[in-house]
C-alpha cells in the first residue's frame, strides 16, 4: 500500500473532513465526495484511513505516567447534565496549591487526544478537569463518528453548563489555588468563549479554533482571551472581524493568532491536519498564557 503523506492531499480533501467532521454531510455523501480524490494509487480505504484519527501512536503522555495522579472522577452538574465524568490530573510533586485549568473537548466527547492534552496540561503544574460531556448518553463511546452523533442528541447550552460545573469543581478542589482557566479545541473552542462569557471569574480562556459569541454575549467578557485559528480555517474565522471589533469597543484583554498554513484541528496530532509548527507554537503560548494570569 503506497505511504500517504500530508503533501499529496489536496486541501480540498481537508476541507470536505472538515465539513463531515461538523455534521455538514452524512458518511455516505462524505464517501462519495471523497472517492473522487482517490486516483492512481491513491485508493478510497487509503485516503480514508490517512485522514481518520490514530490515536494509538499519538499518545504523548501515557495514562500511567509516574508523575502524575491521574484518574477518572464524577462531579455534580445539576443545570445540565446531573453526573458528569471527567479526568482529573494533578502533578504529583506539587508543593502548594496549584492554579487550575478545564480542558474542553472537540464535537466527539473525551477521545483519548483530549485527555492525553489534559496530562500536559497537568504536568506544566496545573490541576486539570477534562469532562466528558457525552457521560449522561454513557459516555465516549471509542469511535468519533459514533461520538459525534451522540453529541449531536445534547442540548449544547446543558453541555455548556457541565463545564461551567467543571470550573467551579476545580476551584473549590483543595489543592486549587482558586484561580481557574480554560482551553477548548472546536466545540470546545465556543465553549471557551462561551464560559468567558458566563464565568464573571474566570481567570483565562484559551479557545482553539472556536465559534465566536455574539456581540451582545462578547461584550459581557471579563477573562483575558487567547485566541488561535489557522489561517485555512475559512469556517471559524469568519465570525473573527465582528468579534474583534467588540472586543476592541470594550477594551477587553486579547491575543489572536492566526497560525500560517494551518487548518482547522491543527493541535490535533492523530490526524494529518496536524501541523506540529502551529500545535507547539500555539501550546507554548497558551502555557505561558495560563502561568501569566494565573499565578
Amino acid at each position: 500500500m503506497i505511504q500517504l503523506k500530508k503533501e499529496d492531499i489536496s486541501q480540498e480533501v481537508f476541507d470536505l473532513y472538515d465539513d463531515y467532521a461538523h455534521n455538514k454531510l452524512t458518511r455516505k455523501q462524505f464517501l462519495e465526495k471523497l472517492s473522487m480524490y482517490a486516483v492512481g494509487a491513491i485508493t478510497l480505504p487509503a485516503l480514508l484511513s490517512f485522514i481518520s484519527p490514530n490515536y494509538i501512536d499519538s499518545i504523548i503522555v501515557p495514562e500511567d505516567d509516574p508523575r502524575l495522579d491521574s484518574k477518572m472522577i464524577t462531579y455534580d452538574s445539576p443545570k445540565g447534565g446531573n453526573k458528569i465524568d471527567g479526568l482529573l490530573s494533578i502533578p504529583k510533586d506539587a508543593k502548594g496549591k496549584l492554579p487550575g485549568i478545564v480542558v474542553v473537548h472537540e464535537n466527539r466527547g473525551l477521545n483519548p487526544y483530549i485527555k492525553d492534552t489534559a496530562r500536559l496540561a497537568a504536568l506544566e503544574g496545573f490541576i486539570t478537569l477534562a469532562p466528558d460531556a457525552l457521560t449522561p448518553l454513557g459516555g465516549y463511546p471509542g469511535n468519533d463518528d459514533e461520538g459525534r452523533a451522540m453529541q449531536r442528541k445534547r442540548d449544547r447550552l446543558e453541555m455548556l453548563e457541565d463545564f461551567i460545573a467543571a470550573y467551579n469543581y476545580v476551584k473549590n478542589h483543595k489543592k486549587c489555588s482558586g484561580k481557574v482557566g480554560v482551553v477548548g479545541f472546536c466545540f470546545g473552542g465556543w465553549i471557551s468563549n462561551m464560559m468567558a462569557v458566563q464565568v464573571p471569574n474566570l481567570g483565562a480562556a484559551v479557545p482553539y479554533y472556536g465559534r465566536q459569541p455574539n456581540d451582545e454575549m462578547a461584550e459581557k467578557i471579563k477573562a483575558p482571551l487567547l485566541l488561535q485559528y489557522g489561517e485555512l480555517d475559512k469556517r471559524v474565522n469568519a465570525g473573527w472581524p465582528a468579534f474583534e471589533k467588540v472586543l476592541k469597543a470594550n477594551n477587553i484583554e486579547y491575543e489572536a493568532h492566526f497560525y500560517p498554513n494551518a487548518n482547522h484541528g491543527f493541535h490535533n496530532n492523530t490526524t494529518p491536519r496536524f501541523d506540529k509548527e502551529a500545535a507547539d507554537l500555539s501550546w507554548k503560548r497558551t502555557i505561558d498564557f495560563f502561568k501569566k494570569h494565573l499565578s
